[in-house]
């Protein structure tokens, strides 16, 4: 089969890969739609230490059912069907799968990283994570289920109300459907942060009060947003320190900052600063079957999407994709790899 091979930093290549054989309990899926991942991106440039070459990147995918391997039975699931897959594959029987907490799962696996992905013709998942889409659902549509997911997690652990007063950093496809699932939440308002005017005017036609860094301050514009207080919570979905340090600075006292981009490993944080204000520092690495679940129903109830801001491209430009999203982003705001 042909796949998409990360071999190296900045090195991408389409090649011949033997194409995957389900086993027992397993299902061989022909790829659609493949989503490029912002962690995918630190993978690419080499700052990512679960992603070592020679790796098939991918892990937000649709596509239809190539072939059922055995002792599938109880999952009725039929070659043909229309699918997406959590590609976070859990044990089901640690503490923390017992108590619906999924990304804490010390033995979990990760399509893209521990396992093979998407960016393949073939991609074989366990049966018990694919998902079947509802026939008014896209393949399209399907192949963001993994992301939205990202988004519902976010917004589950900022947890804010009807009163609260939400900053996310980044208009990529995470700060998007978590700004989008912030207001599903019934988070009273939103605030935008991103360096792409085109991306702000999206956010800004979901509800978002904007702001460019380039143009405000961002501590002193949302303090005066709040009335000197700050947020009730803070989302980084960049991952970068200055990021981060923003979301702190810009909380509320005894307010919470959710952490979920990885852009970088490290940053400075004030801890001083941090006891005395009593912040909450929270990590929000992927998702839960729950969360999958919500992010399936938003999307097929039409609740949350990206617009005209989704593009598609053939799996071939994968390699030009990768190096444009690296070094010179514009306003599209996510990637499909269309593969068969």
């Amino acid at each position: 089969m042909k796949a998409l091979m990360y071999l190296g930093p900045e090195r991408m290549e389409i090649v011949d890969s033997p194409k995957p054989v389900p086993e027992a309990g397993e299902v061989l899926i022909k790829v659609a739609f493949s989503g490029i991942c912002g962690s995918e991106l630190s993978g690419y440039m080499g700052h990512n230490a679960l992603r070592k070459p020679p790796m098939i990147f991918g892990h937000e995918f649709s596509g239809t059912i190539e072939e059922v391997g055995p002792g599938c039975e109880s999952y009725k699931l039929q070659t043909g069907m229309r699918v997406t897959a959590n590609p976070l594959v859990t044990c089901g029987e640690c503490f923390y799968c017992s108590r619906g907490i999924e990304p804490l799962c010390p033995n979990r696996k990760l399509l893209s990283a521990a396992l093979p992905g998407s960016n393949a013709e073939f991609v074989k998942v366990p049966a018990e994570f694919v998902h079947p889409l509802e026939a008014h659902v896209s393949l399209e549509q399907g192949a963001l289920t993994e992301p939205v997911a990202c988004g519902v997690r976010v917004a589950e652990l900022a947890d804010a109300g009807p009163e609260d007063t939400v900053l996310v950093a980044g208009m990529g496809p995470i700060g998007v459907f978590a700004l989008q699932a912030v207001l599903l939440k019934g988070a009273k308002r939103v605030i935008a942060v991103d360096l792409s005017n085109e991306r702000l005017a999206f956010a800004a036609g979901l509800g978002a009060h904007v702001i460019n860094p380039r143009e405000q301050n961002v501590e002193e514009a949302i303090r005066e947003l709040t009335g000197g207080r700050g947020v009730d919570a803070a989302i980084d979905a960049v991952g970068a320190s200055v990021t981060r340090q923003q979301c702190v600075a810009s909380a509320a006292n005894g307010g919470k900052v959710v952490f979920t981009g990885l852009h970088q490993a490290e940053t400075t944080l004030d801890m001083n600063d941090l006891v005395r204000r009593e912040i909450k520092l929270l990590g929000s690495f992927a998702y839960s079957k729950a969360n999958f679940r919500t992010a399936m129903e938003w999307i097929a109830a039409g609740k949350i999407n990206l617009g005209d801001r989704l593009t598609v491209a053939p799996l071939h430009e994968g390699p030009e994709w990768f190096a444009r999203l690296v070094h010179s982003p514009g306003k599209e705001i996510k990637i499909l790899l269309e593969v068969n």
